[in-house]
């Protein structure tokens, strides 16, 4: 079988499903988002204390802390779905599209982690911005991936594109350790990894780190439920597009018939 032959037999069987999950998983996991996003909330506003140096100020790290951790979720993602799109073997189109959407909902992730920083900031630093390392590397993926998501939309071939689109995603990967390292890499006004620091020893404790990691639970769930729900109206998209494209070309085959006999 030849490449292009092999490349179109995993494009086929990537679109014999146009869902990830199945559909009463899928509704579970809505329903616990909601209950765990509720939590959240209330253990965010009342059930934690507030910080002895921050106040009040320092709930924010409850919403904060989950979206930049969903930020490197949903890139990491897309870096692995390109790298198994690029891969021959497991090339589909279901990976090429996985990772569309994935950088879809991180691009709305980071822009909730750059705007609730901003806040947090504004409140303890006394400023909406500075030019932190750990910010200005945030902006910088921010504008990474939406730069990926214009390329995507470049028309032409779709495999060529496919293929282009990958590289490119695995490139703009390289900013998410960039960003994570950076309060260790350079002298910053960010304060350092509570969680997930180089010595593994979570600086946070009590209904605080319960509240943190419920925090991280719900935006996780989250996360799943809008790729699913995205990946399915792709995949709706895709189809629409594949029949379009073939009642273009059947109308074209007919044109020339037509024109042939007489």
């Amino acid at each position: 079988m030849s490449q292009r032959g092999r490349d179109q037999r995993g494009r086929d069987q990537g679109d014999q499903n146009t869902r990830l999950l199945n559909p009463l998983v899928a509704a579970g996991i809505g329903w616990a988002t909601l209950v765990a996003l509720v939590l959240v909330g209330l253990f965010g506003l009342w059930g934690a204390p507030p910080d002895k140096v921050q106040g009040d100020a320092q709930r924010l790290m409850y919403l904060h802390v989950p979206t930049a951790w969903l930020a490197y979720l949903a890139f990491f993602v897309t870096a692995v779905a390109s790298a198994l799109y690029l891969w021959p073997r497991t090339r589909a189109r279901v990976w090429d599209r996985l990772a569309g959407v994935s950088a879809e909902v991180g691009v709305i992730f980071t822009a909730l982690t750059l705007v609730l920083g901003s806040l947090w900031g504004r409140a303890v630093w006394g400023v909406w911005w500075a030019w932190d390392a750990r910010l200005v590397t945030t902006a910088v993926l921010f504008f990474l991936y939406l730069g990926y998501l214009a390329l995507r939309r470049v028309s032409g071939d779709p495999a060529t594109g496919a293929k282009r689109n990958a590289i490119a995603a695995l490139i703009a990967f390289i900013d998410v350790p960039i960003v994570h390292f950076s309060v260790n890499w350079w002298r910053t006004l960010h304060q350092q990894a509570t969680v997930f620091n180089p010595a593994l020893n979570p600086e946070i404790h009590g209904v605080m780190a319960a509240t943190l990691w419920l925090g991280v639970l719900a935006f996780t769930l989250l996360y799943v439920f809008l790729v699913d729900r995205r990946y399915r109206l792709a995949a709706l998209e895709d189809g629409l597009d594949d029949r379009e494209l073939d009642r273009a070309i059947a109308a074209r085959v007919g044109e020339v018939q037509t024109t042939g006999v007489s």
